[in-house]
């Protein structure tokens, strides 16, 4: 305490010494004995233009550019292998079965991977968080290419999507940088790399598994990966508000400006991230989102239904263009249609944001027009999910042109991505900054789902033989995907009671 309080003394022109415990300064007329000024936690408000908001706007889209390409990458390598399975059940002699667990177990491990990395990237920042994940997903490519027996490319596959980040992350930049009301441009730019990348996949193996070795659909990963990483370390600063903020309390205090100013986590030790209760309560955090928040938990399950009933039609693509003829190559060429429907239904939602947004501004105390509104495409777009599978289905023979199948997944390409828009803007503005733990459960449910019918794609086709073998296990699809569509309605017009039955949005409501 006494050392405290010399180090508090300070000298006065007006003594002729340096006042000490022992001889008390009392010609002084000030106090002498200077008490450690109090730590005042800073806040967004008084400090709004060091936040992401305040980037100008070029700055906001090179962050989502490179953004768009982080997120590309890492669905990237969910698909890819796929054109590496049947080398691999040769190579290792292990059956096709095995060979497709290198897929599911990556979209299992990545579905926990979404939750995991999530709330961490609040507390500790997105660059540090996306830049661990990266080099995590970067090396555990090398087991794969390397492995010197089968079970080195299970682990690495595992480890793979366990490290990646996913769309929890990125999408969490986006409220970052964007306020609710101005996030829907940069919202949909992230959810086409999303969905894009998954159909980038099929499209590039068609030709490596034709023309390389196996081992490149995971070395054209790396290199990607590798490339990216860079550009994110290069390009991208910080978001995050609270490390913003932290930053900026260091350079009041260096500079003088205030001494007392903290920022929000500058107090908190990192035993207080370590001890157990306090590491479990960050890690669980999406978990309980997914479990305990109704607008968490039906939109996570509504858009993880759609993603993996079209996961599951995509897996009939090899054997619906073989009766076509289709090599390798032509089959993965065969994914250009989806890929078009994403690119049409990212320019269908551009005048759709801009009703949206022009009827907020009307009705700005209206919570349907707030919220509700973003889901209003939805009462047009979901339907062409049913439709098209039943076209996908019933055209699926050699007695039509190939091009009428293809036709059909315009219409599923425009559903999945109108489904995952929708979801993920109505979220991110019912949850603001900790939008990323609630985007984690819509990819905990779209990864999870997608890998757990990784193994169930073969053995489900393989149920239903016979003529109308395939058209039937489409149509099936169909019927089940008729109950998304029912619940995007319910969703719509129960949005609003939904939210009264969450504690954590009616709390951020008031904030």
């Amino acid at each position: 305490m006494d050392s405290e309080i010399t180090r508090g003394s300070f000298y006065d022109s007006s003594c002729t010494e340096i006042p000490s415990k022992e001889t008390p300064a009392v010609t002084f007329n000030e106090n002498v004995w200077a008490t450690p000024p109090q730590r005042v936690i800073i806040t967004a408000e008084e400090y709004p233009e060091v936040l992401g908001y305040a980037f100008p706007k070029w700055k906001k889209w090179l962050i989502l550019c490179v953004i768009f390409l982080v997120q590309t990458s890492m669905n990237f390598n969910t698909s890819l292998y796929a054109n590496a399975q049947e080398a691999i059940s040769k190579g290792f002699g292990v059956s096709s079965t095995a060979a497709v667990t290198g897929a599911a177990l990556f979209l299992v491990f990545y579905a926990f991977g979404c939750e995991l990395w999530a709330p961490w990237s609040e507390e500790f920042g997105r660059v540090v968080v996306l830049q661990a994940s990266l080099f995590l997903v970067n090396m555990f490519c090398l087991p794969v290419v390397l492995a010197p027996q089968f079970v080195s490319i299970l682990v690495g596959r595992s480890f793979g999507g366990l490290f990646s980040a996913g769309g929890s992350v990125t999408l969490g930049m986006v409220a970052d940088l964007f306020r609710s009301d101005n996030q829907e441009n940069a919202i949909a730019f992230i959810v086409l790399s999303s969905v894009g990348g998954s159909i980038i996949g099929p499209i590039v193996g068609g030709f490596v598994e034709t023309y390389l070795s196996w081992h490149w659909t995971i070395w054209i990963q790396l290199i990607f990966g590798v490339s990216v990483q860079i550009l994110h370390l290069v390009l991208v600063p910080e978001t995050r508000s609270t490390v913003l903020l932290d930053r900026h309390a260091k350079s009041l205090r260096k500079s003088g400006a205030r001494s007392n100013a903290y920022g929000p986590n500058e107090l908190k030790t990192w035993r207080e991230y370590l001890v157990p209760r306090e590491l479990f309560s960050v890690w669980l955090r999406p978990f309980k989102m997914f479990i305990t928040e109704p607008i968490v938990s039906v939109l996570s399950a509504l858009s993880g239904f759609s993603d993996a009933l079209i996961f599951m039609q995509i897996q009939s693509f090899g054997l619906v263009f073989k009766q076509w003829n289709f090599t390798k190559i032509d089959t993965g060429l065969a994914f250009l249609p989806i890929g078009i429907a994403y690119v049409l239904a990212f320019l269908i939602f551009i005048p759709i944001i801009r009703r949206n947004r022009a009827l907020r501004q009307k009705h700005p105390q209206s919570e349907h027009a707030q919220y509700e509104s973003r889901m209003w495409c939805l009462l047009y777009l979901a339907p062409c999910l049913p439709v098209g599978l039943l076209i996908f289905a019933w055209t699926s023979t050699p007695l039509v042109h190939w091009i009428a199948p293809m036709v059909g997944c315009l219409f599923i390409g425009i559903a999945n991505y109108a489904i995952y828009m929708a979801t993920i803007d109505y979220m991110i503005a019912a949850y603001g900054p900790y939008s990323a733990s609630a985007t984690g459960g819509n990819g905990f449910a779209r990864d999870f789902l997608a890998g757990m019918l990784t193994w169930a794609a073969a053995p489900y086709y393989n149920s239903f033989q016979g003529r109308f073998g395939l058209q039937i296990a489409n149509t099936v699809l169909a019927a089940v995907s008729l109950i998304l569509v029912a619940a995007t309605f319910v969703i719509y017009f129960k949005g609003p009671s939904m939210r009264r039955r969450s504690p954590f949005a009616q709390q951020l409501s008031h904030m």
